[in-house]
């Protein structure tokens, strides 16, 4: 009887994403304070809808390093789908604040957008 060493159960057959994930994981070992990991490693649990470690991951990344801009859209994103409005508006103005003394156009109208589709019913401009 052959078997072949490689055959896994269904549940366990990795993904390109686990494989990511994996290697994202290895290398935060060695640099657990690196942001661009840090972000990646956040989408990739994202992706796998791994949403409440996401989350923790977006937050960690804003407070270690509140100038990598592209956290506040994701975050927003996710506390959006989390049905947490509120705090999704407050990350984007935060990253909107940001974007505006980055002078990032397209930072600014990203977040323009996520908040004027929330539509609280603020008065506000963006």
């Amino acid at each position: 009887m052959c078997t072949n060493h490689l055959q896994k159960a269904p549940n366990q057959i990795p993904t390109m994403s686990n494989n990511r994930l994996e290697m994202i994981a290895e290398m935060l070992e060695k640099n657990p304070d690196d942001t661009f990991l840090n972000y990646a490693a956040a989408l990739e649990h994202r992706k796998e809808n791994h949403t409440a470690k996401a989350i923790r991951i977006f937050k960690k990344i804003i407070d270690q390093d509140p100038d990598y801009l592209a956290t506040y859209y994701q975050l927003g994103k996710l506390l959006e789908e989390k049905g947490k409005a509120s705090e999704a508006l407050e990350v984007y103005k935060k990253g909107h604040a940001l974007a505006v003394i980055k002078k990032d156009i397209k930072a600014m109208g990203e977040l323009s957008e996520a908040m004027m589709i929330l539509d609280t019913g603020d008065d506000e401009t963006w």
